[in-house]
């Protein structure tokens, strides 16, 4: 890659093409979920197919001010709007964050969708939100430490961090061969795709997004650095790669930002 590579321009396209390839965590809801959630019978999840807790999130949902960071695909926020919360998704693909508008059209939902960096939350203000959720996304990202700064910073004291992100351990092996549902020692860490040949790089991720390891200190240390107080973490595997029967390829952290 040339010293100007931008990564995240990157992604934003490599993302709009798995919406037009029907990527699953692009696939909006469909409208008897919404109409369950109305009902106040509601999931959503961080890792996988795995649901968040409940009580990982307020008791009363309804008016809560809720970020879905970095979470199109007319999934979470969607289901966390129908529920009662006032939501707001933020991500970095225009096609993802049209699922959100056309789910929130579609279903009568209301909800905002606004185009960034994850890494860049300056469009809101200091303590504009309750909750933060975000997916499995920071894989995509460059850099974390900005990221746990802008969450502590738009959360209101006593507000509530909950992410989903990738175990670095499952980067030391070859993605090719994980397709073919074989484990192969083949990369050191801390992984980047952006490190691989051209050939590599376009042999395990074709056009795809670049993606990085981020170690626990980076994913569990940041937070903490940040000022947040860490109060629920979980594992699963991952729901389609033979790494499961070895490993938790997915972590999900709940944390809180303390009253000042």
């Amino acid at each position: 890659m040339t010293e100007d590579f931008d990564p995240t321009a990157h992604n934003r396209v490599a993302w709009d093409e798995l919406v037009d390839n029907d990527n699953e965590w692009s696939r909006p809801v469909d409208p008897e979920v919404i109409a369950r959630a109305r009902e106040g019978d509601w999931s959503v999840v961080l890792i996988g197919h795995v649901p968040i807790p409940r009580d990982w999130f307020p008791s009363e949902l309804a008016g809560a001010r809720v970020l879905c960071l970095a979470s199109g695909g007319g999934q979470q926020g969607p289901v966390l709007a129908a529920a009662g919360a006032t939501v707001t998704v933020l991500d970095n693909s225009p096609k993802q964050l049209a699922r959100d508008d056309e789910v929130a059209a579609r279903d009568g939902l209301e909800l905002r969708t606004v185009l960034g960096d994850m890494r860049d939350l300056g469009v809101f203000d200091d303590a504009s939100f309750d909750v933060i959720v975000n997916p499995v996304s920071n894989v995509f990202c460059p850099d974390l430490t900005p990221v746990w700064k802008e969450t502590f910073r738009v959360l209101r004291p006593g507000g509530t961090l909950m992410v989903g992100f990738m175990n670095p351990d499952v980067y030391i092996f070859d993605e090719v061969a994980l397709d073919r549902r074989e484990l192969v020692v083949r990369h050191r860490l801390p992984f980047s795709s952006l490190d691989l040949s051209e050939a590599d790089r376009m042999r395990a991720y074709g056009n795809g997004p670049i993606e990085y390891s981020h170690s626990l200190s980076e994913q569990i240390g940041g937070q903490l650095a940040a000022g947040f107080i860490l109060t629920h973490l979980s594992e699963a595997p991952h729901h389609a790669d033979v790494t499961a029967q070895h490993l938790s390829a997915y972590i999900a952290t709940r944390a809180v930002k303390p009253h000042e």
